[in-house]
C-alpha cells in the first residue's frame, strides 16, 4: 500500500512534464531498437564475407553500421537531456513548493523541527527524488526494452543457448529482493544522522559567539564528532551493503557471455550454429549486461527516493492550523479603527496541563497605549502572540473593531497589526534594508523617519557606511538595544493602526523606553499601543496598565489608580523601587 501510495506522488511529480518524459521514454526505445537492429547487420555482414572477402562489400556494411552507431549515440544524448531535464524541473518545483508551504505553516510547527532537519529535506531529499526521477526513470525503461526487444531475437537466433545464458537471471533478482528492505533501511538511516549533523552545524553557527564566551569549542568539536561518526558509520554500513550488492549482480550477468562462448564454440565446430549467428549472440549478451548491472544503481536510487518521497511529503501534507477561511474577511488598513477586545479569551499550548491565558477579557479603545505587567509565565507573551493570530485560538474570543480576528483575512489582520517580539530578529543585510523590510521600496526619507522615532537614527549616522551598515547575521554587528530600536524602527515604518511589542525594548535605558512610548502616543494619527515589560518606570507613561498573573489580568488601571490599591502591581512597583535604590 505505502509502495503504491510513493508511485502515485511521484506520478504526480512527473506528470507536469508528460510531453518531456514521453520524449525521453521514445527516445530510448528507438535507441534500443537500433541496438538491436546493429547486431543483426554484423551477423550478415560476418555470414557473407565468411566466405570470400571483399572490401567493397566490407563497406557496404561498415558505413550503414557507422551511421546508424552515430544515430543511436545522438537519440541517446537527447533522450538523456530529456529525462534528466525532467528530474531539474521537479527538483526546482518541489524545492518551491516546500519553501511556499514553510511560509504557511505557523511558528509552533517550526518550534518543534529543527531547522537543519527542514534544510536537509529542501536539498539532499529533493536530491534524491531528482535522481530518481531523472536516472533511475532512465536505467528502468532503458532495461526494460533492452530485455523485450533482445530476447525475441535472441530466441529466434538459437533458443537453447538464450535460455541457458539467461538462466543465471532469476537467481541475480532474487539476491536483489533479499537486499531491498536492508537498503532501503538503511539509506533512512543515513537521511537521520545528515539531519542531525545539519541541525549541529545550523546552531553552532548561529551561536558562534556564545560558544567563544563560555569557551566551549571543545564540547562543540567532540559532539560535531560523535554525530559525524554516526553518520560515518550509517555511509560505510549502506556502501558495505552496496559494494556486496552490485559487484555481485555485474559478476552473474558476466556469467551469460561465458555460457554463450562455452556453448558457441562446441556448436560452431560441430555445424550446428553459424559464426555470425555466435557474433549475434555474443553482442546481444553483452548488450544485456551493462542495464542488468546498472540495475544495483537503479535500486539504490530508487531505495534514496522513496525513502525522500516519504520525508518530503511529511512536510507538504502538514496542514496549517491557522489558515484564511472561505468567506474571510477583507479589512483595508486605512478603514481600521485600532480596538482590540478580548472576551474570555483561553489558550492552552498542545500538551501543556494548564492554560496560559485564562479567560482573560478587555477593551482597548482606538489609539490608547496599554503596558502589560507581570512575572516571567504569567501570559503576557501568549497574548501578544494571539494578537496578530500567530496563535491557533478559537473563534468568538479576540475582536479588531469589532470583528472576530478568525474571519478576518491573514493578510489583512497583519497589515493592521505591528508586531515586534521579543527576539529582535534582523536579516543579514543592511540596516535600510531591515527598516523597510515591511515595505522594501520605502523612500530614505521614510528610514529615517521610523529610526527617528525609534531612537536609533543618532547611532546609525556614527556607522562608517550610515545605513548601508550590514548588520551580518541575526543583527550581531548590533548590541541588544540597538538591534530592538532597529526592529522597533522597521514595525513603525509600515504605520500599522496597531502597535505591539513584546518586550521590545528590554535592552533600552528606562529613559529612552519612556521616550519611544511618549513619540507613540503622541500626534494627531495616534496608535493602539500594547506594550509588554518589564520596566515599570516605562509602564508608567501609558494610559493603563493591565497586571497579568497565571494566564488572568488580575488588575487593570492607570498607574496612580493601581498604586492606591493593594494587589500585585504595588508589590511589583516597591520591587522596582528598590531595584532602582540598589542601582
Amino acid at each position: 500500500m505505502a509502495k503504491r501510495r510513493r508511485l502515485a506522488i511521484l506520478a504526480a511529480y512527473l506528470r507536469p512534464h508528460w510531453r518531456e518524459a514521453t520524449l525521453g521514454i521514445v527516445a530510448l526505445l528507438t535507441v534500443n531498437g537500433l541496438g538491436v537492429y546493429i547486431p543483426l547487420l554484423i551477423r550478415t555482414c560476418v555470414d557473407k564475407l565468411s566466405g570470400t572477402f571483399s572490401l567493397n562489400q566490407l563497406l557496404n556494411y561498415i558505413v550503414p553500421i557507422v551511421l546508424l552507431t552515430s544515430a543511436m549515440w545522438l537519440i541517446r544524448m537527447a533522450s538523456r537531456i530529456w529525462i534528466f531535464g525532467v528530474g531539474r524541473q521537479v527538483e526546482y518545483e518541489l524545492k518551491q513548493r516546500i519553501f511556499e508551504h514553510l511560509l504557511k505553516l505557523e511558528p509552533s510547527y517550526f518550534a518543534t523541527n529543527t531547522v537543519g532537519d527542514l534544510i536537509s529535506r529542501a536539498t539532499s531529499d529533493v536530491d534524491n527524488i531528482r535522481r530518481l526521477l531523472g536516472f533511475a526513470v532512465l536505467s528502468l525503461a532503458n532495461t526494460l526494452f533492452a530485455y523485450s526487444l533482445t530476447l525475441p531475437v535472441m530466441l529466434s537466433i538459437n533458443v537453447e543457448m538464450t535460455l541457458a545464458s539467461l538462466a543465471v537471471y532469476p537467481f541475480m533478482f532474487y539476491v536483489v529482493h533479499l537486499f531491498s528492505d536492508r537498503l532501503r533501511n538503511e539509506q533512512l538511516a543515513v537521511q537521520d544522522r545528515l539531519s542531525d549533523l545539519s541541525d549541529l552545524i545550523q546552531e553552532d553557527i548561529s551561536g558562534i559567539a556564545l560558544i567563544k564566551i563560555y569557551a566551549q569549542e571543545e564540547n562543540e568539536r567532540r559532539a560535531f564528532a560523535k554525530k559525524n561518526q554516526h553518520l560515518l558509520q550509517a555511509n560505510l554500513k549502506l556502501a558495505k551493503s552496496r559494494n556486496t550488492l552490485f559487484p555481485l549482480i555485474g559478476g552473474l550477468a558476466n556469467i551469460s557471455s561465458l555460457v554463450i562462448i562455452l556453448l558457441g564454440a562446441t556448436r560452431i565446430a560441430s555445424g550446428m550454429l553459424d559464426v555470425g549467428d555466435f557474433v549475434a549472440l555474443l553482442l546481444y549478451v553483452e548488450r544485456l549486461v551493462f542495464p542488468t548491472a546498472l540495475l544495483g544503481f537503479t535500486i539504490t536510487a530508487y531505495q534514496r527516493g522513496e525513502v525522500s518521497v516519504d520525508r518530503i511529503e511529511s512536510i507538504l501534507t502538514v496542514t496549517p492550523e491557522i489558515k484564511d477561511e472561505t468567506d474571510a474577511i477583507h479589512l483595508p488598513t486605512e478603514e481600521v479603527q485600532g480596538k482590540l477586545t478580548a472576551k474570555n479569551l483561553s489558550y492552552t499550548y498542545p500538551g501543556a496541563a494548564t492554560p496560559a491565558l485564562d479567560n482573560v477579557s478587555f477593551t482597548i479603545t482606538p489609539g490608547e497605549t496599554v503596558a502589560i505587567v507581570g512575572a516571567i509565565g504569567s501570559g503576557k507573551s501568549t497574548l501578544a502572540n494571539a494578537l496578530p493570530r500567530l496563535l491557533d485560538i478559537e473563534p468568538g474570543q479576540l475582536f479588531l473593531d469589532e470583528i472576530d480576528i478568525t474571519k478576518i483575512a491573514l493578510a489583512d489582520l497583519r497589515s493592521a497589526i505591528a508586531y515586534v517580539p521579543q527576539d529582535s530578529f534582523l536579516f543579514s543585510t543592511t540596516i535600510k534594508n531591515n527598516i523597510r523590510y515591511g515595505d522594501p521600496v520605502a523612500e530614505q526619507q521614510k528610514v529615517e523617519s521610523s529610526a527617528k522615532s525609534a531612537q536609533i537614527h543618532p547611532e546609525i549616522i556614527n556607522f562608517p557606511q550610515q545605513y548601508e551598515t550590514i548588520v551580518g547575521e541575526r543583527g550581531i554587528t548590533l548590541s541588544g538595544g540597538q538591534r530592538q530600536r532597529t526592529a522597533l524602527a522597521r514595525a513603525m515604518l509600515i504605520d500599522a493602526p496597531v502597535l505591539i511589542l513584546d518586550d521590545a525594548l528590554s535592552s533600552v535605558d528606562n529613559q529612552t523606553a519612556t521616550t519611544i512610548l511618549k513619540n507613540l502616543s503622541g500626534g494627531t494619527k495616534r496608535k493602539t499601543v500594547v506594550f509588554i515589560t518589564h520596566q515599570l518606570s516605562a509602564a508608567a507613561a501609558a494610559d493603563r496598565i493591565f497586571v497579568m498573573d497565571k494566564g488572568k489580568i488580575v488588575q487593570m488601571g492607570t498607574q496612580i489608580e493601581l498604586l492606591q490599591q493593594p494587589g500585585l502591581y504595588r508589590t511589583l512597583w516597591s520591587q522596582h523601587q528598590v531595584e532602582e535604590l540598589l542601582h
